[in-house]
């Protein structure tokens, strides 16, 4: 198709994804590019990312996915990015517990660590709890029959006020953001051609049509409405986040610790000094919402459905705490939710054209619950495309697919470094008390 620097882009969704394109839009000189999103306010809630932080982690039992993180998070330590990038360790273990499947993925991530020039001389093995506590002194838990590796290579970024800095220099930019009512996209509209149709721009659930040669759909979870031709290629997910509220001491006795990632478990940061919230994650196979019809699993339609976490997770999550930080194990769990993503059965990223659309509508997707750590480059990775003489995705693994999936399946199930089986929402909602 040919988009011209000049040309109207209109990007859908205000969160990582979104966010990064529009960076890089911007950093090529494209001078008319437009953000909307449906929150009144970036970082937008409905983003996975708007949040307190999110592992960057290196090692991939995959070698191409290592190389991309060793990319990104050089690109972390750039002025931009740094203030939100935290290189505290990520000390990555198993319980005595642990199944079989867990004790596997671990080894095989010590092993692409070890594998990697970069990455091997940062990483040391832990044999028990001494081992631990040389590391992390103030885990003072029993850590039963923990072991695993330590890879200071890697560490955690501030999700949501890396999303915020990055809002603030597109805006610097020229990048035009419309929120709330004026950004909610109901529809993307389509014009028919001699070989079909065309993306011609979308239409605000306020009535506005935003003409555009070239739409970007970045809408995480939400993508799936927005595209139903995606069909399951990309399907909504959700895992439990919640956190305990510390004190001022707590919070500076803690500061310093790497990520601690039981595999079996789940896992915690540094809490953040600015709110004294220690995040908690549970480890497990998440959460679908399936409609019937399709069998294509959306995000619920407003934040409310998602703000709670299941008993099962909060016991998970006690036990880790039980393990670990033994006098935070009954503390009261706050800022309680379900953070949903777009999931892909393989794990791979879906970076190309929507067929059939003469290169008018992009989408930009299925960050698979590892997405984040790119943050800084996935913005790269659509200039990229869009520069192409062919306009084809040279990366087969990123392109458009085709499945031939089946309602029902254990969505994402056989992704190695995932435990437990994936559960629809409607059986672990809370039951609503009688009004009688």
């Amino acid at each position: 198709m040919g988009v011209s620097k000049s040309d109207a882009i209109i990007i859908v969704g205000g969160g990582a994804f979104g966010l990064s394109t529009a960076l890089h839009l911007s950093r090529k000189g494209y001078t008319n590019v437009a953000v909307f999103e449906r929150d009144d306010h970036i970082p937008p809630r409905y983003s996975a990312a708007n949040d307190l932080n999110k592992i960057v982690r290196a090692e991939y039992e995959d070698p191409f996915y290592t190389e991309l993180t060793i990319q990104a998070i050089a690109e972390w330590k750039t002025p931009l990015f740094a203030p939100h990038f935290h290189q505290a360790g990520f000390l990555h273990c198993v319980s005595g517990d642990a199944p079989q499947k867990a004790i596997d993925t671990l080894n095989r991530f010590r092993a692409s660590a070890e594998r990697d020039a970069q990455i091997k001389p940062h990483v040391s093995s832990l044999d028990g709890e001494a081992d631990i506590r040389q590391i992390a002194w103030q885990l003072d838990g029993p850590l039963p029959g923990w072991n695993g590796y330590f890879n200071r290579f890697d560490g955690y970024a501030h999700s949501a006020n890396a999303l915020a800095a990055v809002y603030r220099a597109t805006q610097g930019a020229g990048v035009r953001f419309f929120l709330g009512e004026q950004g909610a996209v109901d529809e993307i509209v389509y014009v028919s051609t001699v070989n079909g149709r065309n993306c011609a721009g979308i239409r605000t659930k306020n009535g506005q049509f935003h003409s555009a040669a070239l739409v970007i759909v970045a809408a995480g979870a939400g993508a799936g409405r927005l595209v139903p031709q995606l069909g399951q290629q990309v399907v909504a997910k959700s895992w439990s986040v919640a956190h305990v509220h510390l004190t001022d001491n707590e919070t500076s006795r803690l500061r310093g610790i790497p990520v601690t990632y039981a595999r079996d478990l789940g896992f915690f940061f540094e809490p953040d000094p600015k709110t004294n919230l220690l995040k908690l994650c549970p480890m497990g196979g998440g959460y679908i919402n399936t409609d019937p019809k399709t069998g294509v699993s959306h995000s619920p339609g407003t934040l409310s459905d998602s703000a709670f976490i299941p008993e099962e997770d909060e016991t998970q999550i006690r036990k880790l705490l039980a393990h670990t930080l033994p006098s935070l194990a009954d503390r009261p769990l706050v800022k309680r939710s379900l953070c949903w993503f777009a999931d892909t059965n393989d794990s791979d990223f879906i970076i190309d054209y929507v067929p059939d659309m003469g290169s008018s509508l992009m989408l930009l997707s299925g960050d698979s619950g590892h997405g984040f750590k790119m943050f800084p480059i996935v913005g790269s990775w659509v200039t990229d495309l869009l520069e192409a003489s062919d306009d084809k995705q040279s990366l087969v693994r990123w392109r458009w697919k085709q499945p031939n999936a089946k309602a029902g399946q254990d969505w994402g199930g056989d992704v190695s470094w995932r435990l437990g089986a994936s559960k629809e929402l409607s059986s672990i909602m809370p039951r609503k008390a009688s009004k009688l």
